[in-house]
Formats: structure tokens, C-alpha cells, sequence
């Protein structure tokens, strides 16, 4: 009987002891029906949550449960659709049937239902790029590249309702991009860090790729395991679905702002390619861009991109090397009469703002953010991009705030840069742009 007993529990699977939350959990995106959120588990086993608006603290839901499996790196999404608009919840992981507690606040937030009630309503977001954490036996030999992981700790202390990841938040290694295994060993172990996990699990976390999380470097459309990739990139993010067919293309809202989440790899073509079409974003998406950022009643249009997209150097991988689709780009928006166009990059591994401007009848802004944790590039006050806002060039790691704020017709945003110890570099106001 023993023995049996015995036998009964070695074939019975890992037990909570065992079983170990390996990241997260983490919030996704998040709308005013339902939240998505994100766990890593390290062995098979069952998820759930269970969460609770912190104005009701003793009135629980719960998600679905979902079973984790080797095969799609013990991941799971979870979906909270017992929500309401503007609220705050609290909630809690349970692996098994039992809770596994953090020691950091667990925090997911619901935009607001503001239309026809009040004015649009103030918040803050962050964002960054370039996030390479360093793992010795893959890495190249010399000085690490990554480090000052704490800015993750930094970012979080800002509060913001979301994070913006803007591409290359894995840095795919020689060893990675061609198996899928690969590909979950670099995901896994980068999500994994201590310093992230309270960024993860106390506000919305939402990305775009860019050529080091899509393949190899410079990487284009011709990329022969994409489909891996993009399947990884699911599989780790909790973004909202996929606006097309293939990509990451997409959209959300918070607030008076829409937020296009862009492309620029799967339909890329070649840097170097001296005959057919040159495009970055593809037909297809540069059409569901344009129609999109014409149909938005937003007061501010967020572009999310890798790439910087106003800087007129055309060097490296800028947009101003694809100078008739930039062109392109530049004169849909004015035609279209589109105001308040903030495109957010990255990419470059230094930070600085960037701003185009014909007359009064179309302004746009480039914000770009980078290295979060990357090697900076010390050498980029020396690019001269003729559009930089004075003051604004960052060459250490750094993040930036978004706060939006104001009344209806008098919108602004305040953009803030901080090193990776939280410290304020920069400061610029952008007024909103009115008929």
C-alpha cells in the first residue's frame, strides 16, 4: 500500500513546492471589458487569477484557468473580463489551486469611460527600447554590453498606467534566431530578471518589435524564420489582437489618445536592395496607417515605429534611407489635414526630440527613447539632424514620461527624460494642435 502511495505521487507531476512562477506576472493591454494578463510558469501546471477592485476589496473574479506547456515555454495569457471602466484592481497567481504571493504590489488599471461625461482625463505612460541583457556563454566576448538593470525598478517608481516597449526588447543571439528553442531560451531568460518583475506586474506592458526580437541584425522581409519569431513574440506579449494579416501591426486607446502600433520588419525590404519596390512599412500597412490616423478622433496620435522616422540623416537604418516612402508618409498626413502626430522610437541607443515643421499647418514630433539597458551611442551629438529640438540629445541609458494633461481644448503633453537612476535630464511641453 506504501508503495503504491508512493508511486502515486512520483506520476502525480510537479507539486506547488515544485512549481515556480518564472516571470510575471505581467498586465497587457488593458480596455474598459476586459484586462489582459501573462505568466511564466517553470514546469507544467494550472494558472488562474484572481483579482478585485481595490474600492471592493472582498469581492473576488476570477479568469479562466489555462494549463502551462513546455511547448509554448510554460506561458500563459489569462483574460479578467469582469471589469468595469476606471478602475483599479488588485490581484493574485495561483499555480495549482494555491496562491503564489509577490513581494511588490500586483496592480492592473482600466481606462476610464469619459466620453460625453468630463473632460479627458490626465495620465502618465513610459517608454523605452533596446533592452539587452547580458548572458555570458552567448554573448560576444569583451566589456558586456547590457547593464544598470535597475532601470526597470526607476520606470516603475514613475507609475505609469502603461510601459511601451519599442523594439528590441530581446536581443536574439547566433544561437536563438533558428530554432525555437533558441528563440524561448532568449525570451525566458531575459523576462526572467529580478529588476523587471514590478514593472511587469503593476501596469500595462505593451510592444512593438524591431530587428534584434524579429531575426537577426538589419533584418528584412526576407527572414526565413519570422513565422518562429512572431509566434515567440505572442506568446511573451499580452498586446491587443493583430490589426493584419502576418506582423504585429495594431491598436489601442487610453484616454483622448490612439496608440498605432507599427511594423517595420516583416514587410521591410532589404536595406541594401537596388532594384524593386523600397518600402519599410509595406502597402498594405501604410494604407491601414493612413486610414486609421484619418478616422481617429483622438486628440493626440501615438506612431509607434522602431525606427526613427523624422531625423533627415540618412544613416543607418533612419526612414530617411527610404527618402519616397518617408516623403510619402510626411505628405499623407499633411493632405489628410491629421494634427497632433507623435511618432515614438527607438533603435538609435541614444534619445533625443525631434520636430518637422511646415509653417502652422503641420507640425509633427519623433520622440525617440533609447538604450534602456544597451550599450549608448556616446558619439550622436555629433549626427546632425537639422530637426532636433534643442537640449534634447541623451547619450546614457534613459527612459522617458508622457504625462497628458489639461483640459478639453487646451491638451498638452509633458515629456520627461530620466536616466536609468531616475534622475531628470530633460523637460519639453507639446501643446495640442486645434482647427
Amino acid at each position: 500500500m506504501v508503495a503504491l502511495l508512493i508511486l502515486f505521487l512520483l506520476s502525480a507531476g510537479p507539486t506547488i513546492a515544485q512549481v515556480k512562477i518564472a516571470a510575471g506576472p505581467m498586465v497587457g493591454f488593458a480596455d474598459m471589458r476586459e484586462v489582459h494578463l501573462w505568466v511564466q510558469t517553470t514546469s507544467a501546471c494550472r494558472v488562474t487569477i484572481r483579482y478585485a477592485d481595490t474600492a471592493q476589496p472582498t469581492r473576488w473574479f476570477w479568469t479562466l484557468e489555462k494549463t502551462t506547456r513546455k511547448e509554448e515555454a510554460f506561458t500563459a495569457r489569462l483574460v479578467a473580463d469582469s471589469v468595469e471602466p476606471g478602475k483599479v484592481y488588485r490581484y493574485q497567481v495561483y499555480l495549482n489551486g494555491q496562491v503564489v504571493e509577490r513581494p511588490y504590489p500586483l496592480l492592473f488599471r482600466t481606462p476610464p469611460l469619459w466620453q460625453w461625461r468630463s473632460d479627458p482625463p490626465p495620465f502618465r505612460f513610459a517608454l523605452g527600447s533596446c533592452a539587452y541583457i547580458n548572458d555570458p556563454p552567448y554573448d560576444r566576448p569583451g566589456k558586456p554590453y547590457g547593464g544598470d538593470y535597475h532601470i526597470f525598478r526607476s520606470i516603475a517608481a514613475q507609475q505609469p498606467v502603461l510601459f511601451l516597449w519599442l523594439g528590441d526588447n530581446v536581443y536574439l543571439r547566433e544561437p536563438d534566431w533558428n530554432t525555437w528553442t533558441g528563440i524561448l531560451h532568449r525570451y525566458s531568460h531575459d523576462r526572467a530578471i529580478e529588476e523587471l518583475q514590478p514593472l511587469l506586474g503593476a501596469c500595462s506592458n505593451i510592444a512593438i518589435w524591431d530587428d534584434h526580437d524579429y531575426g537577426p541584425n538589419d533584418s528584412d522581409r526576407g527572414f526565413w524564420n519570422k513565422e518562429q519569431t512572431r509566434r515567440a513574440f505572442d506568446l511573451f506579449w499580452a498586446n491587443p489582437p493583430s490589426a493584419l494579416q502576418g506582423g504585429i501591426t495594431t491598436k489601442f486607446s487610453w484616454g483622448d489618445c490612439d496608440f498605432f502600433l507599427l511594423d517595420d520588419r516583416w514587410w521591410r525590404s532589404p536595406n541594401n536592395r537596388k532594384s524593386g519596390e523600397r518600402t519599410i512599412l509595406g502597402q498594405e500597412q501604410f494604407r491601414w496607417l493612413i486610414d486609421n490616423l484619418v478616422s481617429s478622433t483622438a486628440t493626440f496620435k501615438f506612431v509607434c515605429i522602431g525606427g526613427q522616422v523624422l531625423n533627415p540623416v540618412a544613416r543607418y537604418e533612419n526612414y530617411a534611407t527610404y527618402p519616397e516612402e518617408r516623403r510619402r508618409l510626411i505628405e499623407a498626413i499633411r493632405q489628410e489635414g491629421i494634427r497632433n502626430v507623435i511618432f515614438l522610437t527607438g533603435d538609435r541607443h541614444h534619445t533625443e526630440l525631434t520636430r518637422y515643421a511646415e509653417g502652422d499647418s503641420l507640425v509633427l514630433y519623433d520622440l525617440t527613447v533609447s538604450p534602456l539597458t544597451s550599450g549608448p551611442n556616446t558619439n550622436a551629438a555629433a549626427e546632425p539632424n537639422t530637426l532636433r529640438v534643442e537640449g534634447t540629445i541623451v547619450t546614457e541609458r534613459n527612459f522617458a514620461t508622457v504625462d497628458v494633461e489639461g483640459p478639453a481644448r487646451n491638451r498638452r503633453l509633458r515629456v520627461r527624460v530620466f536616466d536609468s537612476n531616475g534622475v531628470l535630464k530633460w523637460e519639453r511641453i507639446i501643446e495640442a494642435q486645434y482647427q
